[in-house]
């Protein structure tokens, strides 16, 4: 796999641990400015106004039809993934970007303790989609949204994330973000970024040498033809058959 153990990749300079300590110190200055902005920035997110939204609206869950005001399981909060889906494909062909961002929201413990509750709102049909989802290894709550993208997403589309607020029966949309928005929820890029090499995607302003392999068109995200993070469910026995003939 490219990049895996490079030995040509240029190296950083070596100084003596003074020095690098110096310039790191210098860099901390930098991050801990890019925090406070951060902070603040979450402060005004905090501070947006909201839009009411239809608590009737109907998604499919493991037991038919359900509200997406029944979707909070009773919490004032809600996170909603919007997950594309690719009609009529086999597991490899489905969405490599969701399958990264959506695959590493794992732990919900932290989330219920503020009052939150996260779940995935998927494209596909229930019963495709949740094969995937099963396939995959992942216990996030899942329902379709087929039938409610229009409602939902109001003219947006699917790789989306979504805050929702409930207040008694009434529930509002406080806030939404895509594309590189979506970062916050997988912490392997966050990890890249703090390592020499980054995360090798060719647009990172990297010195001469450095390796960079992926475009930043969704092979960064995929091994071999499929999202990388499905050869270790084959290696594992698991099936990747969504019940659906495979159409390509």
């Amino acid at each position: 796999m490219p990049g895996n153990g490079r030995a040509d990749a240029a190296l950083p300079a070596v100084v003596d641990r003074d020095s690098w300590q110096a310039q790191l110190n210098e860099l901390l200055v930098r991050e801990k400015a890019h925090t406070r902005e951060g902070d603040a920035i979450a402060a005004a997110r905090r501070r947006l106004p909201m839009v009411e939204v239809d608590p009737t609206t109907t998604l499919i869950g493991p037991h038919g039809p359900i509200t997406l005001l029944e979707v909070f399981e009773g919490r004032r909060q809600l996170i909603a993934y919007f997950h594309m889906w690719h009609h009529g494909q086999p597991a490899a062909d489905q969405c490599e970007g969701c399958t990264f961002f959506n695959g590493q929201v794992r732990e919900l413990s932290y989330l219920h303790t503020r009052d939150v509750t996260y779940a995935t709102f998927c494209e596909g049909p229930y019963e495709a989609s949740v094969r995937y989802r099963d396939f995959m290894g992942w216990d996030v709550p899942w329902y379709s949204a087929q039938d409610s993208a229009e409602a939902l997403l109001a003219g947006r589309e699917f790789g989306l994330l979504v805050c929702y607020l409930r207040h008694g029966d009434r529930v509002f949309e406080t806030y939404w973000s895509t594309d590189r928005g979506s970062e916050v929820m997988a912490p392997s890029y966050g990890l890249l970024d703090m390592t020499v090499y980054g995360r090798q995607e060719i647009w990172e302003d990297s010195p001469s040498g450095w390796p960079q392999h992926w475009k930043n068109n969704g092979g960064q995200f995929r091994t071999d033809g499929r999202p990388s993070a499905q050869w270790s469910r084959l290696a594992a026995g698991r099936s990747d058959d969504l019940g659906h003939p495979h159409h390509r």
